[in-house]
C-alpha cells in the first residue's frame, strides 16, 4: 500500500471510498456558491441536475461539502492539442483528457496537426472514440481546413460534418490558411452546416524564423522578431472576408493589441466574428524570454505588458469571447534544449482556470458569472458544443466545475497529469483551487484528486 505494509486499513478504506464516489449515481453537493453569489445545493442524478435549492436533504446520495466553494458549469476548452495519433510521446487523449478534468474541464477540443493530419473523417472519428473510450470529458475533434494543413486544397470538410464526430470547427492551426482565394472558400464551405473556420492568424511572410515578439527586447537578446502586424494583416484580411461571405470565423489566440482593435471594430459592423485569449497572453510578457529558456517560446509570442493589458479589457468588455488554453505538450527533447532550436507551445489545462482567477477576478475585471461566459458557456456556443456550456438548473447536464477561490496551490511540473511537463509556471503560487469536477453526473475528480477509472 501507499505507506509501505502488506494491509494497511487507512488505504482501504480511501480506496473504498474513491470506489463509491466513482460508482455512485447521485450526489449532493451542499453550501457551494452558484456562480459565485447564491449559496445553494445541488443534486445530481442520472447524469442531470435534478435539484438546486437552499437546502436538500437525499439520505441515497453522496454528500460533498463546498462550503467556500464556487460551483461553475463544467469548463470547454475549443484549443488544445492532444497529440494522438502520431505524436503519443507528447500527450495521448486520454492523458489530456486526464489533465483536463483536473483542470475543471468537461470538453476538450482536439487540434487537426496530429500525425496524420485530421482532415478526413476516419481520423477525427478515431480521435472522437479515443474521447469516449478514456471517458473524463468529452473530445470534440477540430477537422483540418485544408489537406495535410499545407493551405492548399480543401480537406474533406463535408465528410467530417458528416462523421459521426459530427465536426463543425475547422481550423489549421500551426499554420494559418495563408490564401485568400482558399479561406473564402472555406468560409463559404461552412455555411451549409453552420460551421465555423478557426484561423491560426500569423501571416508567413512576415515571420519567416520568428523566434519571439519584435521590440526591444528582440532586439536585446538577438533574437529575430515575431511583429504584431502579422498577426493583425491576417485578421484584418479575414473578417473582411467573414463579412463578404456572410459566414462565421473564429480568431485562435489573439495577442496584440492592434488584433482587439480590429475584432473590435468589425463586432460594431456586425460581422460575425468571435475570439480567442490564452491564460499565458493574460499573464506573461516577452520580458521572459531574457532567460533564455525555450519553456517561454510560443506561438504566437508572448506579447508586451501594453498587449497584456488590452487583452485582459477586451475579455472582460466581450471583445475577445472566450479563454482558451492552446495547451501545446512537447518531450523534454524538443523543449529542453537551446532556444531557436526548441518548439513552440506551452501546456495550460491544470493551470486555466487560476490563471483566469488571478488576471481577471482577483483583479475585478469579471465576476464568476464572466468566468461561466468565457470559459464554458460561450466556447460551447462557438463550438455548437449542445450538451455543454448549460446554465446551472433543474434539467441540464451534470457537467460541473467546483474552485475553491480562497485556497492556492504552487504548481509543480512533475506532478501534472499530462504527459509533458512544458509548464512556464513551475513554482508559482496561484490563486483557487479547482477541487471537484463532475463528467456528465460521473465525479472525475473529487478533493483534487483524479479518479482514474470513470465507471459508466
Amino acid at each position: 500500500c501507499a505507506h509501505g505494509n502488506l494491509v494497511c486499513l487507512t488505504c482501504w478504506w480511501a480506496f473504498r471510498s474513491r470506489e463509491q464516489l466513482m460508482t455512485t449515481q447521485r450526489f449532493l453537493l451542499k453550501g457551494g456558491k452558484v456562480l459565485g453569489a447564491q449559496t445553494a445545493d445541488l443534486l445530481i442524478s442520472n447524469g442531470r441536475i435534478e435539484g438546486i435549492s437552499q437546502s436538500i436533504s437525499d439520505e441515497t446520495a453522496t454528500v460533498i461539502d463546498l462550503k467556500g466553494s464556487v460551483v461553475l458549469p463544467g469548463l470547454v476548452d475549443l484549443h488544445t492539442h492532444l497529440r494522438e495519433p502520431g505524436r503519443e510521446d507528447s500527450e495521448t487523449v486520454a492523458s489530456a483528457s486526464r489533465a483536463g478534468a483536473k483542470g475543471g474541464f468537461t470538453a476538450l477540443s482536439a487540434m487537426a496537426n496530429t500525425s496524420p493530419v485530421a482532415d478526413t473523417a476516419g481520423v477525427v472519428e478515431q480521435v472522437y472514440r479515443l474521447g469516449q473510450e478514456a471517458g473524463f470529458v468529452d473530445v470534440f475533434p477540430i477537422g483540418a481546413v485544408t489537406q495535410g494543413l499545407k493551405g492548399e486544397q480543401l480537406s474533406e470538410i463535408g465528410a467530417m460534418a458528416d462523421s459521426v464526430a459530427r465536426v463543425r470547427v475547422f481550423s489549421d492551426d500551426g499554420n494559418c490558411v495563408f490564401d485568400p482565394l482558399v479561406m473564402r472558400r472555406a468560409l463559404e464551405y461552412i455555411k451549409k452546416f453552420d460551421g465555423v473556420i478557426a484561423q491560426h492568424a500569423q501571416e508567413p511572410r512576415l515571420t519567416v524564423g520568428s523566434q519571439m515578439n519584435e521590440g526591444i527586447i528582440s532586439s536585446k537578446l538577438g533574437l529575430k522578431g515575431w511583429p504584431a502586424i502579422a498577426e493583425e494583416a491576417i485578421i484584418a484580411r479575414d473578417v473582411l472576408l467573414a463579412d463578404h461571405v456572410q459566414s462565421r470565423l473564429h480568431i485562435c489566440h489573439v495577442t496584440t493589441a492592434g488584433g482587439v482593435e480590429i475584432i473590435r471594430w468589425a463586432k460594431a459592423r456586425g460581422i460575425q466574428v468571435t475570439a480567442e485569449v490564452t491564460p499565458h497572453h493574460l499573464l506573461l510578457t516577452d520580458d521572459l524570454a531574457s532567460s533564455y529558456d525555450p519553456v517561454f517560446k510560443v506561438n504566437p509570442p508572448l506579447r508586451t505588458e501594453h498587449d497584456v493589458m488590452a487583452l485582459r479589457e477586451a475579455l472582460a468588455d466581450g471583445t475577445i469571447d472566450i479563454v482558451a488554453t492552446d495547451h501545446a505538450p512537447h518531450t523534454s527533447e524538443t523543449k529542453d534544449c537551446e532556444w531557436a532550436e526548441a518548439s513552440f507551445g506551452m501546456i495550460g489545462l491544470e493551470t486555466a482556470l487560476s490563471i483566469v482567477t488571478k488576471t481577471m477576478v482577483e483583479s475585478g475585471l469579471l465576476d464568476w458569472t464572466g468566468v461561466a461566459q468565457r470559459m464554458s458557456i460561450a466556447p460551447a456556443a462557438i463550438g455548437r458544443y449542445a450538451n455543454h456550456g448549460q446554465e446551472l438548473v433543474v434539467g441540464s447536464p451534470a457537467h460541473i466545475t467546483v474552485i475553491n477561490p480562497t485556497k492556492s496551490w504552487v504548481v509543480d511540473r512533475d506532478l501534472v497529469l499530462s504527459k509533458s511537463r512544458n509548464t512556464p509556471y513551475h513554482g508559482y503560487e496561484l490563486p483557487g483551487l479547482v477541487t471537484h469536477t463532475f463528467f456528465g453526473g460521473r465525479a472525475t475528480m473529487i478533493d483534487s484528486k483524479v479518479i482514474d477509472k470513470v465507471v459508466q
